[in-house]
């Protein structure tokens, strides 16, 4: 079985890059991949022009790689501040720094504007918006180029998914890259530059958003083969 042919992604930094596909396109397998939990068989990765080859998701970590599963992967029974730097707390000399924890999850927590009532707060307590907000808190502290969500939305409530979405504007404007994938075009379309579709592994399009409409993209997923795919470039010059 091959999983991904001959696909090409290319991200730019502050760039909302929205990736769609039926189940069992490769969306997961190519994030994967980007994120080192898979290993590719050819191709190549290159990460500001540098080529780049990740045996583990730490080593994606290490170039600013971050990826934000749909189950968040928090400690319910531990407190906001200490899931954010969960691994890596701070330390004075064999002990825990937790003014310097505390202090510097809050400050993250204020950079991306994130509605948290205190640092303090087990996680458990959280509804699943502020639980979504505390792992891209966590993802963040990173100082990362690039933050991968898988299906953010799909468990949240219409008001949790819009201050999801106002979080990711204002990564946006610290420069931060996103990859959404997502089965919601709205989210997609409401925060996104350009949309990229894959089908049984292929990219069979991909258009800037200001550019194009939710039925072209669901015309393109259903119907999109790898020889009349064309970039959003092309589309756009095309439709010119």
């Amino acid at each position: 079985v091959r999983a991904l042919v001959e696909v090409d992604l290319v991200l730019y930094p502050g760039e909302i890059l929205g990736l769609v596909g039926d189940n069992s396109a490769g969306k997961s397998t190519l994030m994967k991949i980007l994120t080192g939990a898979y290993q590719r068989d050819s191709g190549e990765v290159l990460v500001a022009g540098t080529p780049s080859h990740f045996k583990n998701p730490h080593e994606s970590r290490d170039v600013g790689i971050e990826m934000i599963y749909q189950d968040f992967a928090l400690c319910g029974n531990m407190d906001v501040g200490q899931n954010i730097f969960l691994g890596r707390w701070p330390r004075r000399g064999p002990f825990v720094d937790r003014r310097k924890m505390y202090t510097e999850a809050d400050a993250v927590l204020k950079r991306l504007k994130v509605d948290v009532n205190s640092v303090f707060q087990r996680v458990e307590s959280l509804s699943g918006g502020r639980q979504q907000s505390v792992a891209i808190a966590r993802a963040i502290s990173f100082e990362p180029r690039v933050v991968i969500l898988d299906e953010p939305t799909a468990n949240l409530s219409v008001m949790a998914t819009e201050r999801l979405l106002e979080t990711m504007l204002e990564l946006k404007k610290h420069g931060v890259a996103q990859i959404i994938i997502s089965h919601r075009l709205q989210d997609i379309f409401a925060v996104g530059d350009r949309v990229m579709v894959l089908k049984r592994g292929e990219n069979v399009g991909d258009r800037f958003v200001k550019h194009t409409t939710e039925q072209e993209v669901l015309q393109i997923i259903v119907s999109g083969t790898r020889d009349t795919a064309m970039t959003a470039d092309q589309a756009l010059a095309k439709a010119a």
